[in-house]
């Protein structure tokens, strides 16, 4: 799955974790004050410590794909560690995106409440001066994500040929193997296919709470108290964390059964596809009772499977719904005693819906977590089998008795 298409993955993994701290530390120890040395900011008139924090970043990231390309002969290096880092920091720049305009919610709203308390207190130039700002910000954003979109399928489907490459190449050995064809064509379909989406959410969530912690952190200086727990240092952290670890946990142990679940219904969709195409070949197979003991069995488990889902949508929808509230009870005393201005509140408002979504990452993308976990054991069974386990074929695997 990994091997096929990065080169040594897990150095690879570890070796970008070490060298983002690296490049993290030398940003905020030596360069941070920096302010555009390539002159890039001077030619278009922006904000040259922005225009340096997207230079800096630019570079730390091609020092570290030509070094890895310098010394790796693997097939798909350049689209593999390239294609990586391209996607993590276009999703970075996009994070840098949705701050600017989080800045905007700020003064936007601000002049709003000015322009309803007084007539005439705020300019058409002033007021139509920011909407332009926020359009000019809206259009970069939109064409990047549409690019990012466009290139991350592309990446996805450079990664499910890797796979399908290498375990081609193995025919010979593994057709033999139950469910080979389904794992080679469906299974690296749909691992494609989810990396797609859920790797992207992974890596912007990450690179959300980079971006808004920091900025709910120094927001937090506004909320002298909150409901339940009172004077609270750096609240607003505090309630994201907490609520998103309240959730998380919960809906983990309501939904720890769903992978097992899942992974047992290919096991009796492929034991009733097995015999249908037995059927074809044979007069022998495929006869009525079989079937309809084999269809049984696809009966129970998707009722079962239907049945845990109802308990944990029942969770998971709760759980968000209250969410929605949570930042506006945090903020009650600081609202009641009219602590912040509206331009203020809104700011608050979604830093900490950012920071709170990044916390639930696992609590917004359980279900497909669940599918990918599912795909996941049934291509390394599929390894396994193919290194010579014979009992590894998810056909043979040994059922558990299940309750529910």
């Amino acid at each position: 799955m990994f091997h096929s298409f990065f080169p040594s993955p897990k150095r690879f993994l570890v070796s970008a974790i070490i060298w983002a701290f690296i490049c993290i530390g030398f940003w905020q120890f030596a360069f941070k004050t920096w302010e555009d040395p390539l002159g890039i900011a001077r030619a278009t008139g922006w904000d040259p410590q922005r225009v340096w924090l997207y230079e800096y970043t630019a570079i730390c990231y091609g020092v570290f794909v030509l070094a890895w390309l310098s010394q790796s002969q693997h097939r798909w290096a350049k689209w593999s560690v390239a294609g990586s880092a391209l996607i993590v920091f276009t999703t970075w720049f996009q994070v840098q995106l949705d701050v600017m305009i989080n800045e905007w919610f700020r003064t936007f709203f601000d002049t709003i409440q000015e322009a309803l308390q007084e007539p005439n207190s705020v300019s058409a130039e002033d007021y139509y001066g920011q909407l332009a700002t926020f359009l000019t910000i809206a259009m970069v954003a939109m064409i990047t994500a549409v690019v990012v979109a466009f290139f991350t399928q592309h990446f996805v489907f450079r990664w499910r040929t890797a796979m399908n490459d290498h375990y081609v190449s193995l025919w010979p050995k593994v057709r033999h193997i139950e469910g080979a064809s389904q794992r080679i064509q469906e299974d690296t379909m749909a691992f494609a296919r989810i990396m797609e989406g859920l790797g992207g959410s992974l890596i912007n969530a990450i690179m959300t709470l980079l971006a808004f912690l920091p900025i709910l952190w120094g927001l937090s200086s506004y909320i002298a108290e909150i409901p339940f727990f009172g004077a609270v240092p750096q609240a607003l952290v505090f309630v994201a964390i907490l609520w998103s670890i309240f959730g998380t946990t919960i809906l983990a142990l309501v939904g720890w059964r769903l992978p097992g679940l899942e992974f047992r219904n290919q096991r009796v969709e492929a034991a009733y596809r097995k015999e249908l195409v037995l059927g074809e070949e044979s007069e022998d197979r495929a006869r009525p009772p079989t079937l309809a003991e084999l269809f049984n069995n696809v009966r129970k488990n998707y009722f079962r499977l239907y049945f845990n889902y109802l308990y944990f949508n029942v969770a998971r929808f709760s759980y968000l719904q209250v969410g929605v509230i949570v930042p506006y009870i945090a903020l009650g005393p600081t609202i009641i005693a009219a602590g912040v201005t509206f331009g203020v509140m809104q700011q608050i408002l979604n830093a900490f819906n950012r920071v709170e979504n990044s916390f639930q990452y696992l609590v917004n993308s359980w279900t497909t977590i669940v599918e990918l976990m599912s795909i996941y054991k049934r291509l390394a069974a599929f390894e396994r089998a193919i290194a010579g386990d014979k009992q590894a074929a998810i056909e043979f695997e040994t059922e558990r008795p299940a309750t529910g």
